[in-house]
């Protein structure tokens, strides 16, 4: 079985518009979480929070490529570490392919299907809540997905 999954979507904006509200503290929660204790850069281990589940998170940022590429683990302070990697793929000036791959699901795991959709579900709800916010200004959108 293969332990991954992965999601794309086109935003139409430069990869470098893409890569910075993804690792900008003061532009990620207008989209995805409520904050983010730092820059996301290579070899930081930033604090993710979402007050409005009242949870925090730690995420070790492994690899940075400006404008291409983000690696990260995390999951690993609740026994499932998993690898999140973020390929920028810049079409034109004003068109970006977001592809995020999620590794490394515990495969004996009897709920790992119900986990792969899960977080399957979660990758397509953050990226179209960062597609809103990007082309559209739109704000509002994240921490409304309820499981």
């Amino acid at each position: 079985m293969n332990s991954q999954i992965t999601t794309k979507l086109q935003i139409r904006k430069s990869a470098n518009e893409v890569f910075e509200a993804i690792v900008d503290p003061e532009k990620i929660g207008h989209y995805w979480f409520t904050s983010s204790s730092d820059r996301w850069e290579e070899g930081k281990t930033v604090t993710l929070r979402y007050d409005e589940y009242n949870a925090e998170g730690l995420i070790n940022v492994m690899e940075v490529e400006l404008n291409k590429k983000i690696i990260f683990s995390w999951g690993t302070e609740f026994g499932e570490e998993t690898v999140v990697t973020i390929i920028l793929n810049e079409l034109d000036s004003t068109n970006t392919m977001i592809e995020v791959k999620e590794a490394g699901f515990n495969e004996k795991d009897p709920e790992i299907v119900n986990k792969m959709l899960g977080q399957k579900e979660g990758w397509v709800y953050t990226l179209t809540c960062l597609k809103a916010y990007l082309e559209n200004g739109i704000n509002n959108l994240r921490a409304s997905l309820i499981h």
